[in-house]
C-alpha cells in the first residue's frame, strides 16, 4: 500500500470514529432537554412492560426520579435551565470535533481533551453521585460514558499518530 493510500485510508477511519462519537456526543446532550418527558415515557414502558416485577429497584428508582422531576417543572423550573445549559455542552463540544475531522494532525489536542474530559467522568460520579443520592449502580451507568467515550478517541488518537508519520512535515520539507 502506497503512503497515499495509507494516509487515505487512516483519515476516513479518523473520520468515521469521530463522527461516531460526535453522533453519540449530540445525542446525549439533546436528550437532557426533554428530561421531565423522557421519564415520564420510560416510566410508562416500565410498566406497559410489567417490569416492576422483573426490575423492581430499576422502576423504583425511575418513579422517583420521575416524581422529583414532575416537583421541579411545577413549582422550581428555572432549576431545568442547569439540564439546558448541560445539553447546550454538548453540542459545543460537539462542534469543537470539527477541528479533528478538518485536519486530525494538527487538531490531535482536541482528541486528548475528549479523553481527559472522559476520564474527568469517573470521579465525578464517584464523588457526586453519593453526594447526590444516586444509587451505586447508577453511578456506574453514568461512570460507563467516560468509558466508553474513550474507547474511540483512543483508536482515533492512535491512528492520528499514524497519521502524522506518514505525512511530511512542511516545516522540514525541502522547498519545491
Amino acid at each position: 500500500m502506497s503512503d497515499t493510500s495509507g494516509r487515505a485510508a487512516l483519515l476516513r477511519r479518523i473520520r468515521a470514529w469521530l463522527v461516531l462519537f460526535v453522533v453519540c456526543l449530540v445525542l446525549s446532550g439533546v436528550t437532557a432537554f426533554p428530561l421531565v418527558h423522557e421519564l415520564r415515557w420510560t416510566e410508562a414502558a416500565l410498566r406497559a412492560l410489567s417490569a416492576s416485577e422483573y426490575l423492581p429497584g430499576l422502576t423504583g428508582w425511575i418513579e422517583h426520579v420521575r416524581d422529583g422531576l414532575d416537583t421541579v417543572d411545577a413549582r422550581y423550573p428555572f432549576v431545568l435551565y442547569g439540564t439546558d445549559w448541560l445539553a447546550f455542552a454538548h453540542l459545543v463540544i460537539a462542534v469543537a470535533f470539527l477541528g479533528p475531522y478538518r485536519d486530525p494532525v494538527r487538531n490531535i489536542w482536541v482528541v486528548e481533551f475528549g479523553m481527559i474530559a472522559c476520564a474527568g467522568v469517573i470521579p465525578l460520579a464517584l464523588v457526586c453521585g453519593p453526594l447526590r443520592g444516586i444509587p451505586f449502580g447508577w453511578t456506574l451507568i453514568d461512570m460507563s460514558f467516560g468509558i466508553f467515550g474513550v474507547i474511540p478517541l483512543h483508536v482515533v488518537r492512535r491512528d492520528i499518530k499514524r497519521l502524522a508519520a506518514l505525512t511530511p512535515n512542511p516545516w522540514t520539507a525541502p522547498a519545491a
